[in-house]
């Protein structure tokens, strides 16, 4: 389904998004296409064996004289990342287990208290409670900050081993010290851990205005938004509502593909993602 500015307006909200640009492709001015000059000339195989050659030179130099006996595997994976990471900011390589961590996180449904976070000088910082979440329904807001997991300070942990100790059996409890801007005194909570299943879509009318939330780009978020639009429609009866609102604040992002299949169910022309 594609839903066209001729059937309805689109205003995007993405006041404060962490890390999540407004979804706007605009059809003017066109970007020019790089000059054919810009690109780097077309390398000889021999000179692309000649710098894995080196590679393999420098790895086995490593291995055999290094005061340390290394991690052969853990060398490897940092040649990876490091070729990746030159590449831009957001191009990295995950280890196995860091892609399960991925596919948890943006599958909609995991165990635990249901709040995006990020590490902030060593302090755990709330991005968003997710909606009808323990976290959600304990009053944690954007912008708290954890202290405290269970008594033990937060500070001198990674965000891994942070999100680990909140996550956790279903139907256990774990106590959180949260520090607010503008209230004194740390406040203690305790939560119940729950399955956490993300809905990353909800709607509401706003008079002849439907307003549509996306809380992440998680793999449900296309399908959220056409049933949202489709529902919209059923209330309306079949009418177009005046307008629609696509709310990303507190969005953390996701899942890039369902981003673009969001932003091309709205735009009827012109590039969603350029590389």
């Amino acid at each position: 389904m594609r839903f066209t500015p001729a059937r309805a307006a689109v205003v995007v909200l993405a006041l404060a998004a962490f890390g999540v640009p407004a979804l706007i492709a605009q059809e003017e001015p066109v970007p020019p296409a790089p000059a054919v000059a810009d690109a780097p000339a077309p390398r000889s195989p021999d000179e692309i064996y000649s710098d894995l050659t080196l590679f393999g030179e420098i790895f086995d130099r490593i291995r055999a004289e290094y005061v340390d006996a290394p991690d052969e595997r853990a060398l490897i994976h940092a040649a990876i990342q490091g070729m990746l990471t030159s590449l831009d900011p957001h191009s990295a390589y995950l280890e196995p287990v860091d892609y399960a961590d991925v596919q948890e996180d943006t599958s909609g449904q995991f165990g635990g208290l249901g709040i995006e976070v990020t590490m902030e000088e060593g302090i755990i910082k709330v991005v968003s409670p997710i909606d009808e979440t323990p976290a959600a329904k304990a009053g944690i807001l954007s912008n708290d900050y954890i202290v405290e997991l269970d008594g033990q300070q937060v500070l001198g942990l990674t965000l891994d081993e942070a999100v680990g100790k909140m996550k956790g059996p279903v139907g256990t409890k774990i106590k959180l010290t949260v520090v607010r801007e503008g209230v004194e005194e740390p406040m203690k909570m305790e939560l119940t851990r729950d399955i956490v299943a993300m809905r990353a879509v909800r709607w509401s009318m706003e008079g002849d205005v439907g307003v549509l939330r996306l809380s992440r780009f998680s793999e449900q978020a296309y399908v959220g938004i056409q049933k949202a639009i489709n529902d919209i429609y059923k209330q309306l009866e079949g009418k177009a509502p005046k307008g629609l609102i696509l709310d990303l604040r507190n969005n953390p992002g996701g899942l890039v593909d369902q981003a673009v299949y969001v932003t091309d169910a709205f735009l009827k022309q012109g590039a969603v993602v350029l590389t």
